[in-house]
């Protein structure tokens, strides 16, 4: 994929302290095309984006980090993008892998490409919680098994996507809410598209974003029900039309 235009998303909310620190760790090859999805923040994260010479999106009210996201990806298809990185603006993941996301698919190798922490070897290290780690890796080896397809983790949000993978999925059915990323891979799976993964670590720290243990349960169940949706469909038992390929290409505006 020659001349390929890679389109960095940073679907913000609340972010300011930690937006700069994220930008800084960007590869310089990979600083020209930087966009920023706020969420209706309530401190000054547009300023500081704007003033960093980023291209910002604005949400009048805060609709969710599933919309951000679907946000993200309709205004990054718009600019043309072929590849698409998201990346959270909390610091809490080490931009500096993002060449080792956008490369397999470059090359043509995966349709996306995932950072893992399993693979990183050191999760609770950087500081996840015993209680996310049990229930990453659970919940992770429960969606191979229905997937038939090996990921180490399927909870990260530092991701890159082809523009292939988001015309060809309906992530505009999905979710608002979180469990946005749990529905975009099993659209992606049902969809018969690829996937790797890079090894990544994270750090955690107060700033950086990170659900409750309430939301976490609340994430956890939405899982399950995203993964037993998928199952009925892929054995013909309950079709769901978002586990089918969009037939229509995007317009102008991303929109399908």
């Amino acid at each position: 994929m020659k001349n390929a235009k890679v389109v960095i998303a940073l679907p913000a909310y609340n972010a300011a302290k930690t937006l700069l620190l994220t930008l800084k760790e960007i590869p310089s090859e990979f600083q020209e095309n930087i966009i920023l999805v706020d969420d209706a923040s309530q401190d000054n994260t547009v300023s500081i984006a704007i003033e960093a010479g980023l291209k910002v999106f604005q949400h009048e009210t805060n609709q969710g980090y599933g919309a951000n996201q679907k946000t993200c990806y309709k205004e990054a298809l718009a600019l043309g993008a072929d590849i698409i990185i998201m990346l959270h603006p909390d610091h809490q993941y080490d931009a500096r892998v993002i060449p080792d996301l956008a490369f397999p698919i470059l090359k043509g190798e995966a349709d996306a490409v995932f950072g893992s922490r399993m693979l990183g070897g050191h999760p609770m290290e950087g500081g996840m919680p015993r209680y996310k780690y049990t229930a990453n890796v659970g919940l992770t080896a429960l969606a191979n098994l229905i997937y038939g397809r090996y990921l180490t983790e399927i909870h990260s949000g530092f991701r890159a996507y082809s523009r292939k993978y988001l015309q060809t999925v309906r992530f505009y059915d999905n979710s608002d809410d979180f469990i946005f990323d749990t529905e975009i891979i099993a659209q992606g799976m049902a969809c018969n598209l690829f996937f790797k993964e890079v090894a990544i670590e994270t750090r955690y720290f107060p700033e950086a974003s990170s659900i409750n243990f309430r939301r976490s349960v609340v994430y956890g169940f939405g899982i399950l029900y995203v993964l037993f949706r998928f199952a009925l469909h892929k054995v013909g038992w309950w079709k769901n039309p978002k586990f089918f390929p969009q037939e229509k290409k995007a317009t102008n505006d991303g929109r399908f």
